[in-house]
């Protein structure tokens, strides 16, 4: 799906703002047949959760409701007219005054309706847009529905973030030609000093296709025609880390001379490769430095905010970052497209967090089995199969993007992992050959149990000893971490990433015995981590968690949510976040060696 942009053929109306809001205890049966009485008016793009000091809407089980009056330009007569969200979390409906428009499940990726026979050019319409955060053992993510002793609904969900519902991201009207670009598909390869460019241009109508690549100057470097093809680029300038080099490609719809769709697609030409136990971009080996984040801040919650995208890029860069991985779902793709432009390498992940049934929240155990009828079955491999298309649908034109992870900590140990995960794996290959898949690991699957360890191209894992292993015993820690990454070395023989490691810290807390919990501690267990990834050879990098603190549902372990951060969740470093620079600063993409 293509993100809506002005061209010469083709103009959007952003709709972001205030909005009438109500949750369904508020309102009727159909509260899309009339104005929203509460009142109350809730930010866009914001999860609603924080933006109101009433508890009963924060904890909230269910449908909310967002509404405004939307007039179509009247310039867009004989367009073509849609409304896009580009998410609702978790389930999305929209109506246009009374008619149900379009239906969504699946709270990170975009979705939008043609509502031209609707509204004419010029006129008014009620825009509703319903949200539900609801979660079940039948949705990605998963989640338990639940009823308290007095009537309460509530909603747990098998994951250590916040549960931010609403209209994170910006909603738009947009108008397209009859005629139309509907997809444009780009990959790319390397051929001596030349850069290739296979395109696929998907299109209605029965016009010509044709393709123009201009370069960063404005110069057009390439072109073709037909829908599909091959464009060589003399000279290339390859996107890599820490240099986004991009191009674009301009695909037009033309009648002779005249153009009847523009739409120009940014890209980069660049290779990855996992050759062994070695990651290349470009050829090259790379070392991944950075985090896994959250898209998290006070008040917006989950919503977006190009002022926090910004100033967390700048934090990357001073600490000496080079990636980081989307957890626990896709991102908006304005954080891709600065990632492309910034040369900041992404793992990209599915929303699949919470497929493990013994454990909640990270730590608490359950014996349930989870692949089974009455948890984990085939709708939740069904709904995360059109996680996966959704993701790689938006996301496979961004050079920045170079690997798939198709979930996060799932019970892979347990039987009936590999009937749920083999399809899903070859589903992700099939849509795109041309990037690494993984999925990310927990501490239950280990080389000797994990089942499907063997279908992954990267081996990712989250391993906290020393924190919730071995807690406060970082020699012991030390000994068994180095004994399982070479068990992982030895028996797979390919490329090993920490994705998640690192400790609890209160921020301000000091002591010179550094206990756990305190800045010390932190910073020596990161510094055990390090000694270790750098006796390892088939080790490519290193993602601490978290970048910043971040918020999750109450816990007795939690004191305002997860302090595992570099960065305090108002990015005020802590005393680790100055050795993770004199590290990765001195880094670079080569692994250091001690040993």
């Amino acid at each position: 799906m293509l993100k809506p942009k002005m061209t010469p053929t083709r103009e959007l109306v952003n709709l972001d703002g205030l909005w009438a809001f109500a949750t369904d205890a508020m309102v009727g049966d159909a509260p899309w047949t009339a104005p929203l009485p509460s009142g109350l008016e809730a930010a866009v793009p914001a999860s609603y959760n924080d933006l109101f000091i009433d508890p009963e809407i924060r904890d909230h089980v269910g449908w909310v409701w967002y509404q405004r009056t939307v007039r179509v330009p009247r310039g867009w007569d004989g367009e073509r007219v849609f409304v896009r969200l580009d998410s609702a979390t978790h389930h999305g409906r929209v109506y246009v005054d009374e008619a149900l428009v379009a239906e969504h499940s699946g709270g990170y990726t975009p979705f939008e309706a043609d509502i031209t026979e609707l509204v004419p050019a010029g006129a008014e319409f009620r825009l509703t847009i319903g949200v539900s955060n609801e979660l079940t053992n039948e949705t990605i993510p998963p989640g338990e529905l639940t009823v308290d002793d007095l009537g309460v609904r509530r909603q747990r969900v098998r994951a250590d973030f916040y549960n931010y519902s609403g209209i994170a991201r910006s909603v738009w009207l947009h108008s397209v030609p009859v005629d139309r670009i509907e997809d444009i598909t780009v990959t790319t390869t390397v051929e001596g000093s030349a850069g290739v460019v296979t395109y696929q241009v998907d299109a209605t109508g029965t016009r010509d296709v044709r393709v123009r690549i201009v370069d960063e100057s404005g110069a057009q470097v390439g072109e073709a025609t037909g829908a599909s093809g091959q464009v060589p680029i003399p000279d290339v300038v390859l996107w890599q880390p820490g240099e986004g080099s991009l191009y674009d490609l301009v695909a037009e719809i033309v009648d002779g001379d005249a153009v009847i769709d523009q739409y120009p697609l940014p890209f980069g030409v660049r290779t990855i490769e996992v050759r062994g136990s070695e990651f290349l971009i470009n050829g090259r080996p790379f070392y991944f430095t950075g985090f896994g984040k959250h898209e998290d801040s006070l008040v917006r919650g989950k919503g977006h905010d190009d002022a926090y995208l910004v100033h967390d890029f700048q934090l990357m860069g001073w600490i000496g970052a080079n990636s980081f991985r989307t957890s626990h779902y896709p991102y908006a793709e304005e954080v891709l497209e600065y990632a492309d432009r910034q040369g900041i390498v992404v793992i990209n992940e599915t929303a699949a967090v919470g497929l493990h049934y013994s454990i909640a929240a990270g730590i608490t155990g359950e014996n349930r089995r989870t692949f089974a009828p009455d948890a984990i079955n085939g709708k939740t491999q069904a709904a995360h199969a059109e996680a996966i298309r959704e993701l790689i649908d938006r996301d496979k034109n961004h050079p920045s993007v170079v690997m798939w992870a198709i979930a996060n900590e799932p019970a892979t140990h347990e039987d009936g992992a590999r009937e749920y995960f083999e399809p899903l794996i070859r589903l992700t290959k099939e849509l795109d050959p041309t990037r690494p898949v993984t999925s990310v690991n927990m501490f239950m699957s280990t080389p000797e149990t994990d089942q499907v360890a063997d279908l992954l191209d990267v081996m990712c894992l989250n391993r906290y000893y020393g924190w919730y292993e071995n807690t406060a015993n970082l020699a012991v820690a030390e000994i068994r971490l180095e004994a399982e990454l070479r068990g992982w070395a030895e028996k797979y023989g390919r490329p090993i990433l920490m994705t998640e490691y690192g400790a609890d810290t209160l921020a301000g807390l000091h002591s010179i015995f550094a206990p756990p919990w305190s800045e010390e501690y932190q910073v020596q267990l990161l510094e055990m981590y390090h000694r270790v990834f750098d006796r390892v050879p088939e080790f490519v990098g290193e993602h601490v968690w978290n970048f910043a603190d971040f918020q999750t549902s109450a816990a007795i372990f939690r004191v305002d949510g997860n302090k595992k951060g570099v960065f305090t969740r108002d990015r005020r470093p802590k005393s680790a976040a100055h050795v993770l620079r004199q590290r990765w600063t001195q880094v670079g993409n080569d692994k250091p060696k001690t040993s």
